[in-house]
């Protein structure tokens, strides 16, 4: 019997079966779709007074409503009461991650174990209700000012309904959260991520019908499928490279009125791909803006409509210089938020708090140099990939010349680590319970 089947069958769906048969499993598997059924519901729910004609136009010809809706799942397209998605979440846990290093009282908090980590989590709660407020009036005046939606402003008889259309988007995004919450801890997986990850999925039956279904470069759509699940190969190698640091751990054990001094072993890993997708949101973001903003500046007549006018074609996905500055952009953030990241986690110093070390290096300082120049090195390869992966949406264009079908960088790498994450959790709850697993 090949090592990769269980009684004829493969390990993964081995493994799925495993998960059904176990009843507390199967409950966390089941409530999980349920919530994400229950979103998906909410993103149908849409604000009144929404031309649909007018926001399918709108989301043809502004790129950064189309990177947004990513993140919403579809809703911001329906211009539902969930069209922020958790991204207000995401910005106030990037913000607070960022923060973190640079304000002492959030460091000691920080260092407080579990409660400091509740209390960081109650001030990201609490900081996503003005940025969702925010972000949704924002959206709000963007619609009203492309047509899409009439009555909004804080004068006269508009007030009463945008305060509504603000305080429903707030609670949208304050509910999915909730969900998202109740997933991580009653479901299986990540529950933000599951909600973004079904978000996703849902866009794509859209996707084969626009694409596939629409279009005649037969050879093109096979190359398209070829070079995606090509790139789907090539994330999940670089999502799950890692270095392993070799780690010396020394213990004291009392012994027949003795005292032992012991030395076990171990490593410590440091992944290639440490950033993850923050990087590709941090550079999309910028690179999207210049040609957002000139897009609605370019019928201002005059020096400002013709330089807002050079910019939309500047900055526009059909430009080249639009996919170079993403490319510079994605690997100038992985660098900044790698080394953000590891300074909050101060390996060196809890190695050395835990009696361990490693092996050559001497604890302390020596060691937070060291692990200082691995980080770089590595990054180095996860900066390369994320930039090559920012740009396979032009390199797929070019190469199959199919401009119907968009093959979002930032979605499948979402999708991916997403999967791999949820499969990694499911087999640890199997391996609890002595079942074989199907990612080792």
């Amino acid at each position: 019997m090949m090592a990769s089947e269980v009684d004829g069958r493969p390990r993964l769906l081995q493994a799925a079966l495993d998960a059904l048969r176990v009843p507390d499993l199967r409950a966390r598997i089941i409530f999980t779709f349920l919530m994400l059924g229950v979103f998906r519901l909410v993103a149908q729910v849409p604000i009144p007074g929404v031309d649909q004609v007018a926001l399918d136009n709108l989301f043809e010809r502004v790129q950064l409503l189309g990177f947004l809706d990513l993140f919403s799942g579809g809703a911001l397209r329906n211009m539902s009461i969930a069209a922020l998605g958790v991204f207000p979440y995401i910005t106030s846990s990037i913000v607070m991650q960022l923060l973190t290093p640079v304000v002492p009282r959030l460091q000691q908090i920080a260092k407080e174990g579990d409660h400091g980590r509740q209390t960081i989590n109650r001030i990201i709660h609490w900081a996503t209700v003005p940025i969702a407020m925010a972000q949704g009036y924002g959206q709000l005046l963007l619609l009203r000012n492309t047509g899409v939606l009439e009555h909004i402003g804080f004068s006269g008889e508009n007030f009463l309904p945008t305060v509504a259309a603000v305080l429903s988007m707030t609670a949208g995004v304050m509910f999915l959260v909730w969900i998202g919450e109740l997933i991580t801890e009653r479901g299986i997986g990540n529950g933000i991520s599951l909600i973004i990850f079904a978000g996703i999925v849902s866009g794509f039956p859209n996707l084969i019908q626009r694409g596939f279904l629409g279009g005649d470069n037969l050879v093109g759509i096979f190359t398209f499928a070829i070079i995606s699940l090509l790139i789907i190969a090539l994330i999940v190698v670089f999502n799950e490279a890692h270095r392993r640091l070799p780690v010396q751990y020394g213990k004291s054990i009392f012994r027949s009125g003795r005292m032992y001094r012991q030395q076990g072993s171990s490593y410590l890993p440091i992944r290639v791909n440490s950033a993850g997708v923050i990087p590709l949101i941090f550079a999309g973001s910028v690179v999207i803006l210049p040609g957002t903003v000139a897009t609605f500046l370019a019928d201002s007549g005059g020096v400002l409509g013709d330089l807002a006018g050079f910019f939309a074609t500047a900055f526009s996905p059909a430009n080249a210089i639009y996919w170079i500055l993403y490319f510079i952009l994605t690997i100038m953030f992985t660098f900044f938020y790698t080394i953000v990241i590891f300074q909050q986690q101060n390996l060196a110093e809890n190695l050395q708090k835990s009696g361990g070390f490693v092996t050559g290096i001497r604890p302390g300082k020596p060691t937070q140099e060291y692990l200082n120049r691995v980080i770089l090195r590595i990054t180095v390869g996860g900066a390369l990939f994320l930039g090559f992966i920012a740009i396979t949406p032009f390199l797929a264009s070019t190469l199959t010349d199919i401009q119907a079908l968009q093959l979002s960088s930032t979605g499948l790498l979402i999708l991916v680590s997403v999967a791999l994450d949820t499969l990694r959790q499911l087999e640890g709850q199997l391996q609890m319970r002595n079942y074989e697993g199907f990612l080792n």
